[in-house]
């Protein structure tokens, strides 16, 4: 077993007595240049944010250490903020981000050094890498299912219906707005339907494109008792070849290593919880560390695929474990540990939620080890070599 540690100093970016976080894993919080770093702000944490509670949405301009504010939104939760991100087309200059207006959800282009924005009539959780697209699932119907991930404020249209035709993913055009529903809860519901789907209300979260945008991954969950069952699909942007990569019972956090391949999370009948890699539409499935990446974590590769950044859950000292690891030597390297208070849990919990800077010599996460929820900053370039 190859299991090091290598502690490496967490910078705070942002700093109280307002707290700040990024949100999820699966997006680059930095501009193209380094310069900039985008986070949001609130002025609690502890407990679930009221409909008519605004976050703020800011950034950090690192040369200077300034926090600068740039807007507010009603769409956002603790555990993926409001999806905020760069636009590929100017990733120094443009970002988006969701809003709740009264006759919906919709998202914002924003040019963060002249104001300009553009509206657009729906949300978006992910983009293209060419900027072209954004998949999305119901934000209304999460808030229900899946409190932390959707968004409250506005009803869900189908909250009766388990299963219906008319909801599930969408696709919209960045460019001119226009959306289309192109995988359906119904759909994929009917889709090896087993005895525990029976009565159960199903969702979809957790989307992504692969890293030529030719497919997109997304997680199909039903409730099934007190808690839920997860099935792992992929299909093309326009929903067609839809195909069912993991069905076993348990699919958690996931990120593609290439156009065709799937690191996550999973259970596998015979084999247990490991981190699996999935060869997508051929049922081909390797394990991947089962003896030193041995629990669930936010996962990702760097941006030279050499390396694997994840982390923990809070361990019995209520510490968060933040860790690389290298694919080609099976090397672990244990980079940071963060004391998670355990008042933060449940739907407003601090994950750390690691993501790699462009160039692969940073690791950005949320963390509260200070009393406050804030954005750290960890050089890792002398370990990956980079």
């Amino acid at each position: 077993m190859d299991w090091l540690e290598h502690l490496v100093e967490a910078r705070a970016v942002t700093a109280g007595p307002r707290h700040h976080f990024f949100g999820y894993y699966d997006k680059f919080p930095w501009s193209a240049s380094g310069r900039y770093l985008l986070s949001l702000e609130v002025p609690f944490v502890g407990r679930q944010p009221e409909p008519s509670e605004p976050v703020v949405v800011g950034m950090t301009d690192l040369e200077k250490g300034q926090w600068i504010p740039l807007d507010e939104t009603l769409a956002w939760n603790w555990q993926q903020g409001t999806m905020l991100q760069w636009m590929p087309q100017a990733p120094d200059r443009l970002i988006i981000y969701n809003v709740r207006e009264a006759e919906g959800f919709a998202s914002i282009i924003r040019d963060v050094h002249t104001g300009e924005i553009r509206r657009l009539p729906h949300p978006v959780y992910a983009i293209s890498h060419d900027g072209a697209w954004a998949v999305t699932p119901s934000f209304a119907r999460l808030a229900v299912t899946r409190p932390g991930y959707g968004y409250d404020g506005l009803p869900d249209p189908f909250e009766t219906q388990d299963a219906p035709e008319d909801d599930g993913i969408y696709r919209m055009e960045l460019k001119t707005g226009k959306r289309e529903l192109v995988v359906s809860l119904a759909q994929i519901a009917s889709t090896g339907r087993d005895p525990t789907m029976e009565g159960a209300k199903h969702w979809f979260n957790h989307l992504q494109f692969c890293t030529d945008d030719s497919r997109f991954v997304f997680l199909h969950r039903w409730r099934h008792g007190e808690s839920w069952l997860t099935r792992m699909f992929t299909a093309n942007p326009d929903g067609s070849e839809v195909y069912c990569v993991s069905d076993h019972g348990m699919v958690s956090h996931f990120d593609w290593r290439d156009a065709d391949h799937i690191l996550a999370w999973a259970t596998r009948r015979g084999q247990g919880d490991h981190y699996f890699l999935f060869r997508d539409q051929t049922g081909v499935v390797d394990l991947v560390g089962p003896d030193v990446l041995t629990v669930d974590g936010h996962c990702s590769y760097s941006p030279d695929r050499r390396w694997i950044l994840t982390d923990t859950y809070p361990d019995s000292e209520h510490k968060r474990t933040l860790l690389i690891y290298e694919v080609a030597t099976g090397r672990r390297v244990d980079i940071g540990h963060f004391y998670s208070p355990p008042t933060l849990a449940g739907p407003w919990r601090c994950d750390l939620h690691p993501r790699w800077s462009r160039d692969g010599r940073q690791v950005c996460i949320d963390s509260a080890h200070e009393g406050t929820r804030q954005v750290y900053v960890l050089d890792v370039g002398e370990i990956v070599g980079v």
